[in-house]
């Protein structure tokens, strides 16, 4: 073995850099958040083809004295912390001191700053090749601008690695929408090629961040996101989530802050993916911009070089409250809440129609789109309301439900649903003959009033923003679904002796993970005793699981528990199951229903948790609104 040696400042800034700059968006990353932390109101970022030739990130933040310059050039040289008890409640977005002396080994780097107290500034330049600090003054205003050129010059096997100029400026344009994500107070400007991406303005008041959200993840997302702002126990969730009718076929749309920084976390990742579980389509993702508070002291942000990951002190705690919120979020959105989401997406659906196609073309303009029926705020729309189709009665509730439990033929199976209308014979319209709609009296519902039905399978109500379309087996699923949770609630879960133990082989950490967690195993209905020091013996199951696979649902809830400190496996395959019961027994399709029936299923719907979506994730409900319908018959042309 070679004698041990110290390696040379150069080659160690070079590791360093191998691990904090990665490609362009990495360098950017490091000096906009050195630009925060000085507490810059403006930033401007100018690249030139993606970041390979040049990087240049102004700011007017507090700026470097000139005898510092070259210091802050060096490796482990920093403002901000100076003591252990400064690193164990890290509030600025840097602390370690490499980011920049990194940058200064790969490429040819100047800094120039001036503070407020200096009449003039001073600018330090330095190339990776000799790392020797050049000190000359300079004209700049109070702040500091950095540039840095020629990225990888002197290490050509990584800039091999990097990508074509776009891919490169994608990444730099997905990091500067997180760090103008995480500062609202701050403005932002995006230049590629001295041309201009982005500008932000700084946003102080509630309307200007939403304007800005929607600038940065799209209009439709803050039109279909629900607003939330919970504290409990120390801990502070606030942002927006996108209902589950606004889904993504990837997680491309989901930031996540602790205390102003951008972390991607398995744990929280688990406790949203929780709080959806049972309202999202198959395998869609959900959409979130949001923002945790919580004491510095309780979270470390020291456990990876580019600061993604963090670890919390009391990790379950915090995920139990992100779960509940979101949980408690989407569970009290109502079919009047999600109406501005509504028009809004019937109006990029009209949009999309040219002013002068015929009404053959049009016709497939209005068609529901599955986030239709999505969004939050009041409804609060003007013009004359419709008036009412037919009073109906809180008796009719009774009577509708009574008369489901007397009707014959064959429960549609679960997910069957996405096929129903070409496995049902077609029946007549069936609009309510000799209905005399009663005077309008009190304030309209927000689903309207039923009018008729189509097919046997969708609903059509009449609302003040226009036709409301129902697809009434799923809307009923949802109904029964959630009652039946309620009831299961609230009585204790009961658990069933098996008439044989299952023996299951297992490691030693199940095994004693198992034996640890016995309580709370027994609170789920598993009764569970270690025979040996990797085998375990299975003794009762809930009672509503006596059909389930005993082995692998121990398996599995050994497994959450090992990965997250805590399971809900068996409260999952419950409520699937719970799903499946809900589904044979709602309102098949085919099935004629009375106005009063119609209207008291849109009455449970405005009461009923989730509404919006069927225990599969589909939408129960979509509009069509009055302008809409205009354009596709060509009125006021």
């Amino acid at each position: 073995m070679p004698h041990i040696h110290l390696l040379s400042p150069r080659l160690a800034n070079q590791i360093a850099a191998g691990e904090v700059v990665e490609r362009p968006a990495s360098v950017v990353k490091e000096l906009v958040e050195n630009a925060l932390d000085a507490g810059a109101s403006r930033v401007d970022v100018d690249i030139e083809q993606g970041g390979a030739k040049l990087i240049r990130v102004r700011d007017d933040g507090s700026g470097i004295e000139e005898d510092d310059l070259p210091l802050a050039l060096s490796r482990h040289a920093t403002s901000k912390i100076t003591s252990l008890d400064d690193l164990e409640a890290v509030a600025s977005l840097g602390f370690r001191g490499e980011a920049l002396a990194s940058i200064c080994s790969v490429s040819r780097l100047s800094l120039t700053s001036r503070t407020a107290d200096r009449e003039a500034a001073a600018r330090v330049e330095v190339e990776g090749r000799d790392m020797d600090a050049r000190i000359s003054p300079a004209a700049h205003p109070v702040g500091t601008t950095v540039e840095v050129r020629d990225l990888f010059f002197n290490t050509p096997a990584r800039r091999k690695f990097l990508r074509t100029e776009k891919t490169e400026f994608n990444h730099v344009e997905e990091c500067l929408r997180r760090q103008a994500l995480s500062r609202f107070d701050t403005g932002f400007t995006l230049r590629h090629n001295q041309r201009v991406v982005q500008s932000l303005r700084p946003a102080a008041s509630p309307v200007d961040r939403e304007r800005r959200i929607g600038a940065l993840c799209g209009q439709q997302f803050i039109d279909n996101a629900v607003v939330i702002d919970a504290e409990a126990t120390g801990l502070r969730l606030w942002g927006w989530v996108a209902l589950p009718t606004f889904s993504r076929s990837q997680a491309d749309l989901q930031y996540f802050f602790v205390n102003g920084r951008v972390i991607r976390d398995k744990l929280v990742a688990h406790a949203v993916r929780q709080a959806y579980r049972d309202v999202l389509y198959n395998n869609r993702h959900p959409a979130f911009v949001l923002y945790l508070e919580v004491d510095p002291a309780t979270v470390d942000v020291n456990v990876h070089p580019t600061k993604h990951e963090v670890r919390f002190r009391d990790s379950r705690l915090v995920h139990d409250f992100i779960f509940r919120t979101l949980h408690r979020a989407l569970a009290d959105v109502r079919p009047d809440d999600q109406f501005r989401g509504a028009v809004a997406q019937s109006m990029v659906r009209e949009s999309a129609v040219a002013p002068d196609v015929a009404g053959t073309q049009a016709a497939g303009a209005w068609a529901p789109s599955p986030g239709a029926g999505a969004g939050y705020g009041p409804s609060g729309f003007g013009g004359a309301r419709p008036a009412p189709a037919q009073e109906w009665r809180a008796s009719d509730q009774m009577a509708f439900y009574q008369s489901l439990n007397g009707g014959g033929g064959v429960a549609e199976p679960a997910g069957a649903g996405a096929t129903e209308t070409a496995q049902s014979p077609v029946a007549p319209f069936s609009p309510a003959p000799g209905v005399t709609p009663p005077a309008d009296s009190g304030d309209e519902p927000p689903l309207g009033y039923a009018i008729a039905q189509l097919h046997g399978i969708y609903i059509l109500a009449q609302g003040r923003a226009g036709l409301i379309v129902v697809d009434m087996h799923a809307a009923h699923e949802r109904i029964t679904y959630e009652r039946m949770k309620r009831a299961l609630a609230e009585q204790d879960l009961k658990s069933q002796p098996l008439l044989v133990p299952v023996s299951l082989a297992v490691s030693q950490k199940e095994a004693s993970l198992a034996e640890t967690h016995g309580d709370e195993l027994r609170q789920l209905g598993l009764h569970v005793e270690r025979l040996g020091p990797e085998t375990l013996a299975i003794r009762q199951m809930p009672a509503l699981l006596r059909g389930a696979d005993a082995e692998q649902l121990v398996r599995d809830v050994l497994s959450d528990l090992i990965e997250h400190g805590q399971s809900d496996r068996v409260e999952a395959v419950i409520h699937e199951l719970l799903g499946t019961m809900a589904c044979h027994g709602s309102v098949r399709a085919n099935r004629q229903l009375t106005i009063p029936e119609m209207n008291a299923l849109l009455r449970d719907m405005e009461a009923t948790e989730r509404s919006g979506q069927c225990n599969h994730g589909r939408p129960t409900w979509t509009l069509v609104t009055l302008a809409e319908l205009d354009k596709l018959f060509l009125r006021g042309r």
